[in-house]
């Protein structure tokens, strides 16, 4: 079976857009800075793009949550493959994720990072799909908002492939 991928957003209008959500957070955190973390592997890509263009202190760290296997679909069942390195208590924090699909994993991970105290937490998501949301889960910083579509790109992937793309794209299998 093939895979076949189709641009749903162009290389141009993803960098505009974390352009403009880092002036948002510039404009919000201004006098103190952010502490951001990057949860691996999806989001690394928009992680350092929106870090280039923060003005503010920053600081980073790394998490591992997953919910997905070799497929296309979450399966639910999170787990927490990576923990941060340092604490986040009395810092103000904005974890950075690639999609928000399910809420599931989100969910898991903000309930998870409130317990620890941040002085705030915040949500950036390069992607939204509000139409598969089981959960709820509030996204502070959305970069576009999708349909239900399966999508490469940017840090995303389908079976660890496609990450490096400079797009986002729809994936569909040609039999």
């Amino acid at each position: 079976m093939a895979e076949h991928i189709d641009v749903l957003i162009p290389e141009d209008e993803v960098e505009r857009r974390i352009g403009e959500m880092a002036e948002q957070i510039n404009m919000e955190y201004a006098d103190r800075g952010v502490h951001l973390i990057c949860i691996l592997k999806g989001s690394i890509f928009f992680t350092c793009e929106l870090a280039k263009k923060l003005t503010i202190p920053v600081t980073m760290d790394f998490m591992s949550v997953s919910s997905y296997g070799a497929g296309t679909r979450s399966s639910g069942v999170v787990r927490l493959v990576k923990d941060l390195d340092e604490p986040i208590e009395h810092k103000n924090v904005i974890v950075l994720e690639d999609i928000v699909d399910s809420g599931h994993t989100l969910h898991y991970l903000l309930h998870n990072l409130t317990q620890r105290n941040p002085e705030s937490l915040k949500l950036a998501a390069l992607l939204d799909k509000p139409d598969r949301r089981v959960t709820d889960v509030h996204v502070d910083y959305t970069g576009f908002t999708i349909p239900d579509k399966f999508v490469v790109g940017c840090g995303m992937d389908y079976d660890q492939r496609y990450r490096n793309l400079p797009y986002i794209g729809v994936i569909s299998f040609d039999d």
